[in-house]
C-alpha cells in the first residue's frame, strides 16, 4: 500500500475493517461476507422481483438499498458494492446478459485478434450510475467502509473466450497455451478496463477494493505467473496511488497464494481449503489475510458454526491482520439469521 491516504474517507479510516487491512491493532476482528447482499435475504428478493440482474446494477437507488441490506441486518464491518463482474463489459457495448441459473452469457465470444477491437476503453461516462450509487451509499454508511470490486482479467477472459461459464476452460486455456501473444493482449486490455472500473469506484468514495479472480484456481502456478499475473499486477498498480487497501481473492488458489500476494494485494483472500496459519506461511509477511470459514458450515446448527468459526480464529491468531469472511460467497439458501449470529459471535469472541 502506498503512503498516500489523501483519497481515504476520514469517516471510515479508523474502522476495524480498514485497520485490519492495514495490519494495525483492532478492537475486534472485522467481519464481512462475499455475496452478503443477495439471494439469501428475503428483502433482496423482494426489491429485485421482476428486475433483470444487469438492470438492477444500473439503478443507483436500488444498488444503494441492496448494498445496505446486509449492513442493517447483520451489522457487518464493511459493505460491498452491489454489482456484477460483467458490468464494465456491458458498459463498453459487449453483447452479454446474465441468465438466471446459468450466469453471464456472451453473444459473440472473443476468439481472434480482430475480436479485440470490441474491447474499447471504459470511461467514467460509461458508468454514471456507479458514481451516483456510491455517492448515495457513502452518505448512508457513515463510518462503515464500502468495498468496491471488479472481476480480475483472467476470470473476465474466461467468460469472454468461453462464451459463458465453464468447468474446463478449454477455449480460454487453448488460447493461453496456443496463442500466448493474443492471450496477453486480451488480458492487458481487460486489465485497463478493470482498473478504470475500480478507479471510478474509489474516486466516488469506496474505501477499499477487491479483485475477484474466481476461476484462476484452474491454473498451475507457472502458468499463472507467466500468463495471468502481469495483468492482475497492472490492475493493482493502477490503483496503488489512492492509498486504499487492495484485496485479491480466488477460489481453489492454495497453490497460488504467494503469487497472488506478489501481484500487488495488501490483503490476500483465502478459501476454506487452506488453514489461515498455513496460508500465512505461503503468502509470507507484510500481507493481511481474509477468510475463511467453509460456507456450507452455515447449514449446520449454531454450536457447530461457532466451533468452526473458533477454528478459523484460532488459525488466525498471531496474524498481522485478519478480516473474517467465508471461504467463498454466501450460498443462496443460507438462513440469514445464521450470518447475523456469526457476526455477533466473532465480534464477541475477539473483543480486545
Amino acid at each position: 500500500m502506498t503512503a498516500n491516504t489523501s483519497m481515504q474517507p476520514t469517516a471510515t479510516y479508523d474502522s476495524a475493517f480498514l485497520k485490519a487491512c492495514r495490519r494495525e491493532p483492532v478492537p475486534h476482528t472485522p467481519v464481512w461476507f462475499m455475496r452478503q447482499a443477495g439471494r439469501s435475504l428475503p428483502e433482496y428478493r423482494k426489491v429485485r422481483e421482476g428486475i433483470p440482474m444487469l438492470e438492477s446494477c444500473m439503478r443507483p437507488e436500488l444498488v444503494t438499498e441492496i448494498t445496505l441490506q446486509p449492513v442493517r441486518r447483520h451489522h457487518v464491518d464493511a459493505a460491498i458494492y452491489f454489482s456484477d463482474i460483467v458490468v464494465p463489459l456491458k458498459a463498453i457495448g459487449l453483447g452479454l446478459d446474465i441468465k438466471p441459473g446459468v450466469g453471464p452469457v456472451v453473444e459473440e465470444p472473443i476468439r481472434t485478434r480482430a475480436d479485440l477491437a470490441r474491447l474499447r476503453d471504459l470511461t467514467p461516462e460509461d458508468i454514471p450510475y456507479v458514481t451516483e450509487a456510491i455517492g448515495l451509499l457513502t452518505k448512508e454508511l457513515g463510518q462503515t467502509p464500502l468495498i468496491g470490486f471488479a472481476g480480475a482479467p483472467f476470470t473476465l477472459a474466461s467468460y469472454l473466450v468461453e462464451g459463458g461459464p465453464s468447468r474446463t476452460y478449454e477455449n480460454a486455456k487453448a488460447m493461453m497455451y496456443g496463442d500466448p501473444e493474443l492471450w496477453a493482449d486480451l488480458l492487458d486490455r481487460l486489465a485497463d478496463i478493470t482498473a478504470a472500473f475500480l478507479k471510478v469506484q474509489i474516486e466516488a468514495g469506496a474505501s477499499a477494493v477487491q479483485l475477484f479472480d474466481s476461476w484462476v484456481g484452474a491454473l498451475a502456478p507457472a502458468d499463472y505467473r507467466r500468463s495471468v499475473m502481469p495483468a492482475s499486477a497492472k490492475v493493482f498498480e493502477a490503483v496503488s496511488g489512492y492509498g486504499v487497501p487492495r484485496i485479491h481473492f480466488g477460489v481453489g488458489t492454495g497453490e497460488l497464494l504467494k503469487l497472488m500476494g506478489e501481484a500487488g494485494a495488501d490483503v490476500v483472500g483465502v478459501d476454506w481449503r487452506v488453514p489461515l496459519d498455513e496460508a500465512h506461511r505461503r503468502v509470507g509477511p507484510g500481507k493481511a489475510l481474509q477468510g475463511n470459514l467453509d460456507p456450507t458450515v452455515l447449514f449446520t446448527d449454531k454450536d457447530t458454526v461457532e466451533a468452526k468459526a473458533r477454528e478459523v480464529l484460532g488459525a488466525a491468531a498471531g496474524l498481522e491482520g485478519h478480516v473474517f469472511n467465508l471461504g467463498h460467497g454466501v450460498p443462496p439458501n443460507t438462513d440469514p439469521d445464521a450470518l447475523t449470529r456469526l457476526v455477533e459471535y466473532v465480534h464477541t469472541a475477539t473483543a480486545r
